[in-house]
Formats: C-alpha cells, sequence, structure tokens
C-alpha cells in the first residue's frame, strides 16, 4: 500500500517575514563584543560594516556583500564624483532594511575623497561620513 500524499495548497497567500535586527554589539574601537544591538543602533552597525568591506574580497561573504571601492583607486575625480552614488546605493540597498541613499556630497583633498550622506533605512536615517583613500 503507498501512502497518501498532502497536496501544497498553492492558492494560500504567504507573507514574507522580516527578520529582526538584533545582533551583536561590535566595539570598533577596541574589536571586542559588547552586548547585543538591535533596530537603529543595529543599522548603523551594518551600514559601517558593509562600507568597512570591500566586495568580492572575503569569501566568508556572499558577492553581494561589501561596496566596490578599490576600483576607484587612480580613477579621475570626475568618474569617481559620477560612479560613487551608484556604488555606495548597490552595496547598501542588497540590505533590504535599507530604503536608499540620500544628500550624497563628495569632496577631495590629495589622494582622498571624502563622502558624506544619509541613508535610509526602516528604523530611521543614518548619517555616514567617510573618507577614501584614492592612491
Amino acid at each position: 500500500m503507498l501512502p497518501q500524499l498532502g497536496y501544497l495548497n498553492t492558492s494560500t497567500d504567504y507573507t514574507h517575514l522580516r527578520l529582526p535586527s538584533k545582533t551583536y554589539k561590535l566595539d570598533i574601537n577596541s574589536g571586542h563584543i559588547r552586548g547585543h544591538t538591535d533596530e537603529l543602533s543595529a543599522m548603523e552597525q551594518a551600514v559601517y560594516k558593509i562600507l568597512a568591506t570591500e566586495r568580492f574580497w572575503y569569501h566568508i561573504y556572499t558577492p553581494n556583500y561589501g561596496v566596490e571601492l578599490d576600483g576607484l583607486v587612480g580613477s579621475r575625480r570626475e568618474y569617481i564624483k559620477g560612479d560613487i552614488a551608484r556604488r555606495l546605493s548597490e552595496a547598501l540597498t542588497a540590505d533590504d532594511r535599507i530604503t536608499g541613499i540620500r544628500n550624497l556630497n563628495v569632496s577631495f583633498s590629495g589622494e582622498e575623497a571624502g563622502v558624506s550622506f544619509i541613508v535610509g533605512t526602516i528604523y530611521g536615517d543614518v548619517i555616514v561620513e567617510r573618507r577614501v583613500a584614492l592612491g
């Protein structure tokens, strides 16, 4: 006798559940884990980690994680100014809790570019100011 199998009801609506944002709190200065963090504070940490990780360099991360800034080294300032918004947006919006970036400002000083912008998240805004070596 064969077992009776149930059938998957495809007419049922399924909703995508968003996973909680609770994670370990990293003390950036000491390199130690100090408790837990959640929501906006966790997003500040997520943004920091994404921007601190060069995409495709580390096998522990998926190819969608990190930012491609290394390719800007040696590029003309006009190109950098035009392309950095796309690179930052691509890197950050891979996280579904991030809704986008706005108010991007790019400045140059010697062999560095300074970027400042606001990252919109489902928990609120994260303000980012960062320097990127270009040479």
